[in-house]
C-alpha cells in the first residue's frame, strides 16, 4: 500500500527494485516485510523526508545508493541477514549519528557513509569486513567500535579511530547495591566517552530486555541507579549497544 507519507510493502514482495521510490520526497516511513531479500540500487535515494525504516531479517544485500540523500534518516538497524552493502548506500545521510553493523556483513563497498557529517559512532558486532578506504570520507567525527571476542582489529579502520567497546558493571565497592532506597552500580570502560544502554529484565530463562537509560561514560566511568523495584521477584541488569 502506497501513500504520500508511508509505505507498507506486500508480504509476497521479494525485491525492492532499482529506483523503486527514488526522490519520493513526501515519503516518511517504510516497513519492508520478511519476504524481501534485496534492496535495489537507488531504491530510496533522495527521499528527503524519510526518517524511519524497518528492514526485515531476510534482506541479504543493500544496493548501491539505496538510501543516499535521505537527509532525515537519523538511525537504521541493519539486520543480521545482510552480508553486503553497496557503494554510497547511505551517502549524504547528514542526520545519521550512529549505526550498528552486524557480524553477518562481510563486504562494504566504497563511500557507503560518504558525507554523513553527523556520524559519531559506528559499532561492528563481528570481525572487520572488507571495506574501501573511502568508507567514511567526510565524516570527521566518526569513531569505530568493535566488541570483545572479535579478531582482526587494529587502532584504525578505514581512516577512523577504532576502539574496543567493553563496558563492565562493577559488582564490588561501596557504589554497588542499595543506598537510600536506590539500587545502583558503577559502569567502567577502558575507553572514555563510550555510549552504553542500561537494560533490565525479570527472567533470565526467557529474558525480555527493556532499555532503561542511554548513557555516556565520561572518562570511562558512570554511576547508574534507580528506585528499588519492590514488586518484582528478581531484576537483572545488562549493558547493550545504543
Amino acid at each position: 500500500m502506497l501513500s504520500s507519507h508511508n509505505v507498507t510493502t506486500y508480504a509476497t514482495l521479494y525485491i525492492i527494485g532499482t529506483g523503486a521510490f527514488v526522490a519520493c520526497t513526501n515519503l516518511t516511513s517504510v516497513a519492508i516485510p520478511g519476504s524481501v531479500t534485496n534492496i535495489g540500487d537507488s531504491a530510496f535515494s533522495g527521499c528527503t523526508k524519510l526518517s524511519g525504516i524497518t528492514i526485515a531479517n531476510s534482506v541479504t544485500s543493500i544496493g548501491d545508493s539505496a538510501f543516499s540523500g535521505c537527509t532525515k534518516l537519523s538511525s537504521i538497524t541493519i539486520p543480521n541477514s545482510v552480508t553486503s552493502i553497496g557503494t554510497n548506500a547511505f551517502s549524504g545521510c547528514t542526520k545519521l549519528s550512529s549505526i550498528i553493523i552486524p557480524g553477518s556483513v562481510t563486504s562494504i563497498s566504497s563511500g557507503v557513509f560518504y558525507g554523513c557529517t553527523n556520524l559519531i559512532s559506528v559499532y561492528f558486532k563481528g570481525n572487520p569486513p572488507t571495506v574501501d578506504f573511502s568508507l567514511f570520507s567526510g565524516d570527521n567525527n566518526a569513531t569505530v567500535y568493535y566488541l570483545p571476542g572479535t579478531t582482526g582489529w587494529s587502532s584504525s579502520f578505514a581512516s577512523c579511530q577504532a576502539l574496543l567497546w567493553n563496558p563492565l558493571i562493577q559488582t564490588s565497592g561501596t557504589n554497588f547495591g542499595m543506598r537510600n532506597n536506590q539500587f545502583g552500580f558503577n559502569i567502567i570502560n577502558n575507553t572514555a566517552d563510550v555510549i552504553v544502554v542500561v537494560e533490565a529484565c525479570t527472567n533470565l530463562t526467557s529474558p525480555v530486555w527493556v532499555p532503561l537509560t542511554t548513557n555516556t561514560l565520561v572518562n570511562g566511568l558512570l554511576h547508574f541507579s534507580e528506585p528499588f523495584q519492590a514488586n518484582t521477584s528478581g531484576r537483572y541488569y545488562g549493558l547493550g549497544l545504543p
